[in-house]
Parts: C-alpha cells; sequence; structure tokens
C-alpha cells in the first residue's frame, strides 16, 4: 500500500508549493467555497485544560477529482520564545475514487504557505489596486509568509514590521530586505500601522495590536490570529470603522474568530461576507476607495485540501 504513497518533508512541501501556485489553490478554495461545490464539515478547535496549546483537526474535500484531505496538530504558543514553530501539523491525502492514503506530507508548511496565500488573495479581492504601504504585525514564519505572497499581488513600496521583542522585528526587517523587499522594523504597533493602506496581522495575541483610531481611510486590515475566541488582534473600533467585515466562512467565524464573536454578542455587527462570495460576484465589499475593509481569517479545511492537492499534482509532475 505504501509503494505509491507520497511522503513530504517541509521542505519539499516548499518546493513544490511555490507563491503563485499557492495562491492560485486558495482562490480554487475560496471560489469553490462561494459556489457552494465544496465539502466542508464543521472543524475541532479544542483548547488544551493542561498548558495554552490547542490541537485542532479539519477535514474537507475541494472537488469530485480531488480526495479528502485530513490535518491534525496542534498550536503551541510557548514555542515562540524558544525560536520554534508555532503550529505542527500533519496531512493526510486520500484518493478520490478508492479512498486509500495517496500522501502524507508536513502541516505545519502546508498552514504556513495556504494561510499567507489565502490572505494574498483577500488583499487582491478587497484592497484598492494602489495599496502599497503595508504594516505587519507579527515576525514570525508567519508574518514572513505573508509579506511574500501579498508582494505576489501588490507593488509594495513600503514594509513596516513591529513585534514585542526588537531584535526579532529587526531580523525579520533584514530577512525581507535581504530578499529585495523594502522592509524596516517599527518602534511600536501604531507606528507600523499608522499611514498603511495594507495592515496584516500575524500573532497570537489575546488582545488587540492593532486599533481603529490608526488605520487610514481605506485601508484593508488581514487578521489570522483571532482563530479563536479568546485570541483578538484587531479591538472593536476596527469592527465599527469598516465598511465591510469580510471572513473566510460565516458560519466558523461566528463561532470561532475573536473580534467577530465579541461584535456578535455585543450587537455591533449584524452582517458577515464571506470571501468566497466576494470572489464569486455574490456580494460586494468595498463599495468606495475610502473604504476600511477588515479581513478575519480563522483557517478552513479547504484551504487544506486545495494546498495539498497542489502539492500532490506537482510531485507527480515531478516523477514523470
Amino acid at each position: 500500500m505504501t509503494d505509491d504513497v507520497l511522503f513530504l518533508s517541509g521542505p519539499q512541501v516548499t518546493r513544490l508549493l511555490d507563491a503563485d501556485t499557492a495562491i492560485a489553490s486558495q482562490r480554487a478554495a475560496f471560489t469553490a467555497l462561494g459556489s457552494g461545490a465544496a465539502d466542508l464539515p464543521a472543524k475541532i478547535m479544542h483548547p488544551s485544560r493542561f498548558d495554552d496549546s490547542v490541537v485542532f483537526a479539519y477535514v474537507s474535500r475541494l472537488s469530485a477529482d480531488s480526495g479528502a484531505v485530513a490535518k491534525f496538530g496542534s498550536v503551541n504558543p510557548g514555542n515562540a520564545a524558544a525560536g520554534l514553530p508555532t503550529i505542527h501539523a500533519v496531512v493526510s491525502v486520500l484518493d478520490p475514487v478508492t479512498g486509500r492514503l495517496a500522501a502524507v506530507m508536513d502541516g505545519a508548511a502546508v498552514t504556513t504557505l495556504r494561510t499567507a496565500a489565502a490572505s494574498a488573495v483577500a488583499v487582491d479581492a478587497l484592497a484598492t489596486p494602489d495599496s502599497t504601504d503595508l504594516a505587519v504585525l507579527g515576525s514570525g514564519t508567519q508574518a514572513l509568509a505573508h509579506v511574500r505572497a501579498i508582494a505576489r499581488v501588490r507593488s509594495l513600496k513600503s514594509v513596516r514590521l513591529w513585534s514585542p521583542t526588537p531584535r526579532h522585528r529587526a531580523r525579520a526587517a533584514e530577512t525581507l530586505a535581504e530578499l529585495g523587499l523594502p522592509a524596516a522594523a517599527a518602534d511600536s504597533a501604531e507606528e507600523a500601522v499608522s499611514g498603511a493602506s495594507l495592515v496584516a496581522a500575524c500573532t497570537l495575541s489575546t488582545t488587540p495590536v492593532v486599533h481603529g483610531e490608526w488605520l487610514a481611510p481605506g485601508c484593508t486590515v488581514v487578521s489570522v490570529g483571532s482563530f479563536e475566541p479568546t485570541r483578538r488582534e484587531v479591538d472593536t473600533d476596527v469592527l465599527r470603522r469598516s465598511a465591510a467585515v469580510v471572513v473566510d466562512d460565516p458560519a466558523t467565524a461566528a463561532e470561532h474568530a475573536g473580534p467577530v464573536v465579541d461584535a456578535l454578542r455585543a450587537g455591533l455587527l449584524t452582517d458577515l461576507v464571506g470571501l468566497g462570495d466576494v470572489l464569486t460576484g455574490r456580494a460586494v465589499a468595498r463599495t468606495a476607495p475610502d473604504d476600511i475593509v477588515y479581513y478575519n481569517s480563522v483557517g478552513l479545511g479547504i484551504q487544506d485540501a486545495a494546498a495539498a492537492w497542489a502539492v500532490v499534482r506537482a510531485a507527480r509532475g515531478e516523477r514523470r
């Protein structure tokens, strides 16, 4: 059975899933979701009673010609202090016809690439064409991946990064500058965000790192760290000032996205717009250049399914 199963490490996944392929996979995922063509069971996010870790499990299927994909893993915020990735996971891919195991791959690499790629899809769909100044909150793996992915859909003129530890944000800015991206470290979150036309929050914060009063007219805010009710990277003012609150999936966000859960409970928010609905033309988010638009991603199994199958097809193509 294992003779034809692909076993792919993190570096192999990263090599096979280049930025443009990853972005294309996420555009396909959300288009399928918006058109009602994908299988998306509810995901599991379970905080541990023993520490601050969170175990998660996703199952999804993108299309008839791509089999089911499952991802199992955990978020361990304490890893950051030790210089380790905060997310570890494994992805299993099943054959679409027989259900036999087709591939097993590093889930952390898939998660990093598909999350950043999905944010790039959201930026491309929601931000104004002249949005070229990016603020990033966070300096870890996901923050760096977001800059690289967003640079594929917008010609960035400046990137300002902030995270609580000065040496971390300085190192992240240096890494991006070495790649030819116009990055610099900011001394505060407010300094990074003020005047930016794009904001990407890539933290595991339980208290807001982005405040609505800092946002410039026309700004598009992306948050990927508010993936459970206890995490909120943005304050209530961000949602209050937003002309539209866009999410990866309304039903999932209403249960898991901290800022969205708070706003719904307080009666400050009555309408959530699905990114897939924007991509398929079923909904409109931005109606004017000065609109502030907020996108909250909690992560969906359909993203993993699309990315994993892109990896499998690339690997099979290499074998030919």
